[in-house]
C-alpha cells in the first residue's frame, strides 16, 4: 500500500485518473515540487527539519563551515582575475537551509574592505518554506543594503548579467529526472500509474525525442536489461547558468561521476535513491512527499552541454582535492586536535567519504582559462569527462 503526505497523494493520483500513467520524471517532479505539498515545497512539521543531522539528509555546510569559507577564498581570487567587478556577484543556486551562504558571508568579513562593499549575493530560491529558513540564518547580513537578495528561478536573472561566481552545492542531484531501460533491444522509459491503492511502474516508448540520442551523443551503448537514470533538467539548467553569465566563473559540487564511470557495469540498476531519517531505501513509492529523492550527476553532460552554450570547462575535481588547493589544512591548524569541529572537518576530507565522493566541476566564461587554487590538485586525468565510445558489458 502506498505511503506518504495525503494531499500530495491525492494530487499525483488525479492527475494519473485524469490523463494515464504519467512518466517517472513527472511522478518525481509531483513528490518533490508541488507547489503546496512538494517534499521541498511546504514547511517542515514543527519542531523538524529536513536538511541537517536531524534531518533526512545532511550537506557538507551541516559538517563544517570550512566548504563556505574555501569558497569563499576562491571567490576572492576569481575577483581579482576579473579586475575587481563592482558589483561582483556571487550567485548560489539551491541554498538549502542558508548555511553555506551564512559561512560564505562570515569567511568575508576578514575579506578586503574594497571586496565587501563590491559583493552582491544571489539567493535563487522557489520554495517559500525553504526561503523563511534562509532568511532566518542570513539575518546578521540582511541590514546592509543591496548585499543578499532572493530571486525565485535562473531565468530571473537578465542575460548575461552575472560578473562573478556562481555556485550550488548538491542541487542537480535534486532535479527530477527520467528512468529509462533497455527491453528489447530498445531504450524504454518508465512510467507509474495507480492501481489498487499503489503506484506500479513499467515501461513505455520514450516521452520525448532528447533521451533517445542521450547515449549516442556520449557514445555509450548500453546492454539489456540496463535501467538507469538521464537528467535533462540538469542539462537544461546549465544552458540557463551560461546565459546568465557573462563573465566569471561557474563551480557546480555535487556527487556524481563522469558518464563513463556513471553508466558503467556496477551502476546497472541505477542510482536513484530516497532519504528518510538519514536511511537510504531505493523505493521511491513508500513515504511519498516525506522523503527525499536524488540520482547521481552525470558531469561529463554538464560539461559538454555547458561548453555548447558558452562554458568552457576549467576542471574537474573532487571536494578533498579543492579543500586542500584551498588552503584547508590552514583552516585545520587554527583547530583543536581531536575537537568535535576538528573532527568534523576531516569528514569533509576523508577519501572514503565526502572528499573524494563529491566532485566539483568549474567552468568559465568571457575570460582566458583560469589558474585557480582549488584546482592545484589534480585528481583525474585532464580526459576525464571527454566523451568517448563505451561499450558496456552484458549484464
Amino acid at each position: 500500500m502506498t505511503t506518504g503526505h495525503p494531499a500530495l497523494i491525492d494530487a499525483i493520483v488525479s492527475e494519473i485518473t485524469a490523463s494515464g500513467a504519467i512518466p517517472f520524471v513527472r511522478f518525481m517532479e509531483l513528490a518533490l515540487y508541488h507547489p503546496q505539498h512538494g517534499y521541498y515545497m511546504r514547511p517542515p512539521e514543527s519542531g523538524a527539519e529536513r536538511i541537517g543531522w536531524s534531518g533526512d539528509f545532511y550537506t557538507s555546510s551541516d559538517v563544517h563551515p570550512i566548504l563556505g569559507q574555501a569558497l569563499a577564498k576562491q571567490a576572492e581570487q576569481i575577483d581579482a582575475l576579473l579586475g575587481h567587478p563592482d558589483p561582483f556577484t556571487v550567485v548560489e543556486m539551491g541554498p538549502g537551509k542558508g548555511l553555506l551562504a551564512a559561512h560564505f558571508l562570515s569567511a568575508c568579513q576578514s575579506a578586503s574592505p574594497s571586496f565587501r562593499r563590491r559583493l552582491s549575493y544571489v539567493l535563487i530560491e522557489r520554495s517559500p518554506a525553504m526561503r523563511a529558513a534562509q532568511q532566518q540564518q542570513l539575518r546578521p547580513w540582511l541590514d546592509q543594503p543591496g548585499l543578499v537578495t532572493w530571486v525565485e528561478e535562473m531565468s530571473s536573472l537578465a542575460p548575461t548579467s552575472v560578473v562573478g561566481l556562481i555556485f550550488s552545492n548538491e542541487l542537480p542531484d535534486a532535479f527530477p529526472v527520467h528512468r529509462v531501460q533497455v527491453a528489447g533491444g530498445e531504450l524504454q522509459e518508465l512510467f507509474v500509474d495507480y492501481q489498487n491503492g499503489r503506484f506500479v511502474e513499467f515501461l513505455k516508448p520514450l516521452s520525448l525525442p532528447a533521451l533517445s540520442g542521450y547515449f549516442a551523443r556520449l557514445g555509450i551503448t548500453l546492454p539489456e536489461g540496463y535501467r538507469t537514470e538521464i537528467n535533462l533538467h540538469a542539462l537544461d539548467w546549465i544552458k540557463q547558468v551560461a546565459d546568465s553569465l557573462c563573465r566569471g566563473v561557474v563551480v557546480t559540487i555535487d556527487y556524481g561521476h563522469s558518464a563513463q564511470d556513471l553508466y558503467g557495469m556496477n551502476r546497472s540498476k541505477g542510482t536513484l535513491l530516497c532519504y528518510y531519517s538519514q536511511m537510504a531505501s531505493e523505493d521511491p513509492y513508500v513515504r511519498v512527499g516525506l522523503q527525499d529523492m536524488t540520482a547521481h550527476v552525470d558531469f561529463t553532460s554538464l560539461a559538454s552541454i555547458g561548453e555548447e552554450a558558452g562554458l568552457s570547462a576549467t576542471g574537474f575535481t573532487n571536494q578533498m582535492s579543492f579543500l586542500m588547493g584551498l588552503g584547508v589544512e590552514e583552516m585545520l591548524d587554527r583547530l583543536e586536535p581531536e575537537s568535535p569541529q576538528f573532527r568534523a572537518a576531516i569528514h569533509l576530507l576523508k577519501p572514503e567519504g565526502m572528499g573524494r565522493t563529491f566532485k566539483i566541476l568549474v567552468q568559465h566564461k568571457g575570460i582566458e582559462r583560469p589558474s585557480l587554487d582549488g584546482l592545484k590538485f589534480k585528481p583525474f586525468f585532464g580526459e576525464a569527462l571527454a566523451r568517448n565510445e563505451l561499450q558496456v558489458g552484458k549484464l
